[in-house]
């Protein structure tokens, strides 16, 4: 007959319990070491999964952001102080600009008081962060608005060729911040200057459908010098420059300029977005002309709209001189 066991049947016992004592503890000291170690390797794991975060430009106005983009794409933040429709000779800082500032890795400017007081280096100076100007080596058109004698207009994007030396200077400061991909930086400058090129080309052909006696135009105030000096125009304007400066005309100054509409043939005015519409329209109902249609000068269009880019800004405005004055 089969011997019966007296006792529960034995269990068998984990290998790990069946270790040595001295074998247990190297089990253990080897876990405690290791422990460190695989927990490191994890954390670094997980860290280089997770993305960097972007650099951040903070721009003056909406013609530098959109260059900055333009440089830039996807592998940096870009933000406009200035938003579509704000007028950049009056506009007034408030604490989130500083904030935004403070963020900033490039902040950057247009210069030459475009900004009404210098507003973007008095934020730059509170936040202690430097300041690219993106009128730097370029050609200034000089006014005669200052009772300190000329001062450099400040609307030189409206040359397409000056337009390239913003770029080529907004590229320049971003490639020393992020070294790693200058070329790849450089790269897309070249290919949109050469865009700006073509945009060019294509501004010399519109406006010449528009004969050359009524290349005349006028605007609220001088944004568009630059415009007309190199595409053959003459400019007439109630105030001058800067919009800070002067709001209103005289009687004297609004006579002169209705003579000088009459004698000039002028036949349209046009409407800048920036500006308050009133002081033009009641100078084009005294003359006798129309308003010719609304220009971006100062800051570009909003989201979706054919400006909201400065190359979409710049055939939105030659489309609208060139359908009215042709």
């Amino acid at each position: 007959m089969p011997q019966l066991n007296s006792g529960l049947e034995r269990r068998k016992i984990p290998a790990v319990l069946e270790m040595t004592k001295p074998s247990i503890l190297k089990f253990i000291f080897l876990a405690l070491a290791l422990g460190p170690i695989l927990a490191g390797n994890s954390t670094a794991s997980s860290q280089e999964t997770q993305p960097k975060p972007k650099k951040l430009a903070v721009c003056s106005t909406t013609q530098i952001a959109d260059f900055t983009r333009q440089i830039v794409q996807d592998d940096w933040e870009v933000h406009s102080v200035l938003g579509p429709g704000q007028d950049p000779h009056t506009y007034e800082v408030g604490n989130d600009d500083l904030l935004m500032v403070k963020r900033a890795d490039l902040c950057l400017h247009n210069g030459w008081n475009l900004e009404g007081h210098d507003w973007m280096r008095v934020l730059t100076r509170s936040a202690g962060k430097p300041l690219v100007t993106c009128t730097d080596h370029v050609a200034p058109l000089l006014t005669e608005e200052s009772d300190k004698g000329p001062v450099n207009d400040p609307h030189a994007w409206f040359d397409t060729h000056r337009a390239a030396i913003y770029v080529q200077n907004i590229a320049d400061a971003i490639k020393v911040a992020d070294p790693d991909r200058a070329d790849r930086f450089q790269a897309r400058t070249d290919e949109y200057k050469l865009r700006l090129r073509e945009l060019d080309c294509w501004i010399r052909e519109q406006v010449n459908a528009i004969p050359l006696k009524r290349r005349v135009l006028m605007t609220h105030h001088d944004a568009f010098g630059y415009f007309c000096l190199a595409y053959g125009f003459k400019s007439v304007n109630p105030v001058g420059w800067t919009t800070g400066e002067l709001v209103d005309v005289t009687i004297e100054q609004r006579q002169s300029i209705i003579r000088q509409i009459r004698n000039l043939g002028i036949k349209s005015v046009f409407i800048e977005s920036t500006i308050n519409r009133d002081l033009v329209e009641g100078i084009a109902t005294e003359a006798g002309i129309k308003i010719g249609g609304e220009l971006y000068s100062d800051a570009m269009g909003g989201p979706g709209s054919s400006a909201e880019t400065y190359l979409g800004m710049m055939r939105h405005n030659v489309e609208t001189i060139v359908n009215h004055l042709k």
